[in-house]
């Protein structure tokens, strides 16, 4: 096996050149600037913070490229694991969401090892489809608190919409307003222009900058963005195992399904040969060292892979340069993250 991805390695970087760099380099600059407010947005719509988000997209885009089954795919937080994790930090706590992440990754490096890989391509698309709408529906109902600015409780997104008919539903017209122009530069800003500068991150400078200029003090905002990246083991309890075998079961599952048609679908655009056993070991490795720098899991993300391949991508580099341009945003710009709406 890890003769196979040598010499797959081998190919991928015969007759690199200073141009095929730069390449990378551009293409992981265009990439970044997708994967920044998707970091920033899935780390707070998982429950956890957009810190861990920032975190997670930058070890992942660097550890899980490197190892990973194909030149072009680019890891993250995303909108599909976001959706599972907010129930586990719901019950158990971000400790739950570490644990569950590490033995998720222990799963998905066994999974490779036993090339288990070929198992996606029996999952009916129907199957997909649904699965996919379905995760855009929770991604939506969980973030009625963050749009309106209105306070609910409850374990689950049902609980807390059914919450209103007891604590009331008074929207915070301030951050209405923001969330609209947000979702509105979104729409309508132009595809060509998308190619190169994306819409959402237009949408974010703006909106910050109409909240600073306006004056808009009833906002909540991302908060403390890190300065470092810290190795920790104090987050992982292994007493938290048996009541957490389904949620860890399940991040894997995801994690397997979402590396995998991420990998087969980019394939086809490139037209470049897709190793799902591999790919399998480098998600694994990935999420077992996620949790031990505070990131929640992450998956190969179709996206910021698009992306990248329509940048110009040439290798895993651009991966790599994407996680380095993001690092260089969180020293450099963290006092200006730490105040977006």
């Amino acid at each position: 096996m890890f003769s196979a991805f040598f010499r797959s390695l081998k190919q991928e970087f015969a007759g690199y050149n200073s141009k095929k760099l730069l390449a990378d380099m551009m293409a992981g600059l265009t990439v970044c600037a997708v994967a920044l407010p998707l970091a920033l947005a899935f780390g707070v719509s998982s429950g956890a913070s957009a810190a861990s988000g920032l975190v997670t997209a930058i070890i992942a885009g660097v550890v899980i490229a490197i190892l990973g089954g194909a030149s072009y795919q680019i890891s993250g937080p995303t909108g599909a694991m976001s959706a599972v994790l907010v129930g586990i930090v719901a019950e158990y706590g971000l400790q739950g969401v570490f644990f569950a992440c590490f033995a998720a990754g222990v799963l998905l490096l066994l999974a490779g090892v036993f090339k288990l890989g070929r198992l996606i391509s029996f999952i009916p698309m129907p199957v997909i489809m649904g699965f996919t709408s379905g995760i855009a529906i929770i991604i939506a109902m969980g973030q009625i608190d963050n749009f309106f600015g209105t306070v609910s409780e409850g374990g689950s997104n049902l609980e807390k919409i059914a919450s209103y008919g007891r604590l009331g539903f008074h929207p915070n017209m301030q951050a209405v307003l923001i969330g609209l122009l947000v979702v509105l530069v979104m729409v309508f800003w132009p595809k060509k222009w998308g190619a190169r500068v994306p819409g959402s991150l237009v949408g974010i400078i703006l909106a910050t900058i109409v909240a600073t200029v306006a004056g808009m003090d009833q906002l909540a905002v991302v908060g403390d963005i890190p300065k470092t990246l810290r190795l920790s083991l104090g987050g992982l309890s292994f007493t938290m195992l048996e009541n957490l075998i389904s949620p860890i079961v399940t991040i894997a599952a995801l994690g397997m399904i979402e590396s995998l048609l991420c990998g087969a679908s980019a394939s086809r655009m490139k037209g470049e040969a897709f190793n799902a056993d591999q790919e399998l070991i480098a998600q694994g490795v990935g999420n077992i060292l996620l949790p031990l720098f505070g990131g929640v899991p992450a998956t190969a993300a179709i996206a910021r892979t698009s992306v990248a391949v329509k940048s110009g991508q040439q290798t895993r580099l651009t991966s790599v340069f994407h996680s380095l341009f993001l690092l260089a945003s969180m020293f450099l710009l963290g006092g200006v993250m730490a105040r977006l709406p």
